[in-house]
This record gives C-alpha cells, sequence and structure tokens, in this order.
C-alpha cells in the first residue's frame, strides 16, 4: 500500500489496526475517535486529531489518502463504512497483519482486520469490514459474509458458511460443512456441531440454543 492512511476508531482495535499497518510499513497520519478524553492523546509519533466526523479530515480521504474502520461495535462501523463509501468515494482498505497466512486461492473483500497468524485457507472467501483476530482460522472452501467477527484462537473448518453479521467468539470451533445464519452468536469456547438458524445464540459443547 503506497497511501498513508486514517484509522477511524483509537480504542484497542485502533491500536491493534495502527500496529499491523506500522509493521506493513505504512504511514498512518493519524487516528479519529468521538470520545473527546482521547483527542491529543499519542501512541509512538501517532496522535488522535478528533472525532470520526471532523469534515476536516475527511475531506482528504481519496485518491492520495486511506481510511480504516476499527470500531467494534458493528452499528458504528457500518454507519462510518456508509460515510467513506457515499460522502469521501473511498472504500476503506484492509489491515492484514505481516504473520498472517493466506492462501493465493482465498478471495479477501475491503475493510478488514486480519490479525496476527490468522491463517485463511485455499477456496475461501472473506467478505468486506470483518474483524478476523489473533491465531483464528479459516480452514478451506469456507465462505465468511460481511460485518463477521471471529474470535482470537476460533476455527472455522472447512465448507462451513458464516452469514453477514456472525459472531464467533474466542476459541470456538465450528466443524466442517456447518451453516451459521445472519447475526447469530456462537459463544467463546464452544463446539458447533450443528446449523444454527439467524439471529441464535448458541453455546456450549456440543453447542445449544439458549
Amino acid at each position: 500500500m503506497e497511501n498513508p492512511v486514517i484509522i477511524f476508531g483509537a480504542g484497542d482495535l485502533g491500536v491493534q489496526a495502527l500496529d499491523i499497518f506500522r509493521r506493513n510499513n505504512v504511514l498512518v497520519y493519524g487516528l479519529l475517535d468521538d470520545h473527546k478524553d482521547l483527542h491529543g492523546k499519542q501512541f509512538g509519533e501517532v496522535s488522535v486529531l478528533g472525532d470520526t466526523d471532523d469534515t476536516g479530515f475527511l475531506n482528504i480521504i481519496g485518491p492520495k489518502c486511506e481510511a480504516f474502520v476499527a470500531i467494534g461495535e458493528r452499528s458504528v462501523r457500518e454507519r462510518l463504512v456508509d460515510t467513506l463509501v457515499e460522502e469521501c468515494k473511498s472504500m476503506p482498505v484492509n489491515a492484514i497483519h505481516d504473520t498472517s497466512v493466506i492462501s493465493e486461492m482465498a478471495v479477501i473483500g475491503h475493510g478488514n482486520l486480519i490479525a496476527a497468524r490468522v491463517t485463511i485457507g485455499p477456496k475461501s472467501v472473506l467478505g468486506h469490514h470483518c474483524l478476523v483476530q489473533t491465531a483464528a482460522v479459516i480452514d478451506a472452501n469456507s465462505h465468511i459474509g460481511d460485518y463477521v467477527t471471529i474470535g482470537t484462537g476460533a476455527i472455522i473448518n472447512d465448507r462451513v458458511r458464516l452469514d453477514d453479521g456472525v459472531f464467533v467468539g474466542s476459541g470456538a470451533i465450528i466443524v466442517s460443512g456447518i451453516t451459521i445464519g445472519k447475526n447469530a452468536r456462537i459463544g467463546a469456547g464452544s463446539v458447533v456441531v450443528e446449523n444454527v438458524p439467524a439471529g441464535a445464540t448458541y453455546f456450549g459443547n456440543p453447542a445449544r440454543k439458549i
């Protein structure tokens, strides 16, 4: 990536994204966050510059400056992505840790955070604006929708489908061939052995609806 980046969000995800970009030798202009107490805070030589809706900073995003949205709350992330796409005509870039292993036969969308030691297997598809945390595994020929969160150490086995908005907690295991419906939630450490309907919450080993 040749262009510098502005990061939206200065919490833990923002700092994580900053670390990823710095490891990849990408210049970060600064971070934006709506929490006033963070304004002016510095992470190394990079500062929190202002609010996420500050037009002075939004106006520089475009052909010569990229954006990345590092906010965990999905509704806020969606709103900021919509603003960047509609008003700035800019699709957020990916933040991909240099220790991740991504197959050349995998397809990766835009605006994703892919953390350290993540593995994504061949023929897998990762949608847009997902959070894939440290050491998670997405095995071969799996399909991950948009705005999906996959927690630290979670294992998504081959031929799994996670629809848009799914949340998979840390250490969870989704066995081969399972489909998890839109906006469903899987608790940390769960082992999912059956399909999960949209909007449901499953927890346990084996995972059951709660």
